[in-house]
């Protein structure tokens, strides 16, 4: 069956397809359905369902493209989940016109936040000294925290970045672990540093931490602190305790932005202990300039396979269960 919309010419149709045609392997791939592009039309292969969302899906990108808006993979994803839960995409073009660079990294990409929940996110980030980012991996919660702490850091908006949390799969074995607490907590701070070498680049980042202007420790280090004209990172905060968090929450000091990001469906701690993301909404959900933002698997936005490979361990983690 032929979809009804327009191309109107080479240029457009390899926007539409993307490079080596990955635009087009990622709808089919996560519909399930044929798509071939001949003469600027649009045959499939689709049931009356899959036709509906695959019209959707392309009269989006054509609006996109028409509106000099270069898309990327995971922009395709995520147009095609919006789509896929029915969701009006009229709202992306708005989202992709109207989208505010947070900087440029050290490759001179520029980072905008890519989603409906990451621009939300980054706009509490900007308007509250307190926001919390609460969802599952992949969300982008961190990345977008450390892109602003970096921003701020480059504008002399704030003096110090500070990077910190809680080593808990470290646990019982730190003792054993050879070099200073540092050295023992460092391989569990990875994600941090990766962020950072990739907004700043490996010298400058490592000259930054050197002269003390970036400051990556554990959450032990944080006690008895107040953290002022600083822009602080707590990750990976499901994985605090109660005591932990309400001793985290109060070095916040003058001048100074603080995140917390976390996924509540992954805490590593005892069970026997409350957690510190535990009730944090019913706590401070009232309170004036703290805003809590909650993410979707909607907003995962990774390689299609990745999905495909979850969905099989679902259904094969399913039978086992009822067998």
């Amino acid at each position: 069956m032929k979809l009804n919309i327009k191309i109107n010419n080479s240029k457009q149709l390899q926007e539409i397809l993307g490079v080596r045609d990955q635009n087009l392997y990622i709808i089919k791939s996560m519909l399930g359905v044929n798509i071939n592009i001949l003469n600027y039309e649009i045959i499939t292969d689709a049931d009356p369902i899959n036709i509906s969302i695959l019209e959707n899906i392309f009269s989006c990108i054509v609006s996109l493209t028409e509106n000099m808006v270069t898309l990327g993979e995971r922009d395709i994803v995520y147009i095609v989940k919006l789509a896929i839960k029915n969701i009006d995409l009229n709202i992306l073009l708005e989202l992709y016109k109207n989208r505010k660079r947070i900087l440029i990294n050290d490759a001179g990409k520029s980072i905008y936040p890519k989603t409906l929940n990451q621009r939300y996110y980054v706009e509490s980030i900007y308007n509250n000294d307190l926001v919390f980012g609460i969802g599952p991996a992949g969300t982008g919660k961190t990345y977008l925290a450390v892109a602003l702490a970096v921003s701020y850091l480059k504008q002399n908006k704030v003096k110090k970045i500070i990077l910190t949390r809680p080593a808990v799969e470290a646990g019982e074995q730190l003792g054993f672990l050879p070099g200073d607490l540092k050295e023992k907590v460092d391989p569990y701070l990875i994600p941090l540093y990766e962020a950072l070498e990739e907004f700043l680049g490996k010298e400058n980042m490592t000259s930054l931490i050197d002269k003390g202007v970036i400051e990556i420790a554990p959450l032990a280090y944080m006690r008895g602190r107040t953290l002022e004209n600083s822009f602080v990172i707590l990750d990976e905060a499901q994985n605090t305790t109660s005591t932990q968090m309400k001793m985290f929450l109060t070095r916040l000091g003058f001048n100074s932005k603080m995140v917390i990001t976390g996924d509540p469906s992954q805490v590593d701690i005892s069970q026997k202990i409350k957690p510190g993301l535990k009730d944090i909404n019913k706590i401070l959900n009232s309170i004036e300039h703290i805003q809590i933002v909650s993410f979707d698997t909607i907003d995962v936005i990774r390689h299609p396979l990745v999905q495909k490979i979850l969905e099989g361990y679902e259904k094969y983690e399913n039978s086992n269960s009822q067998s």
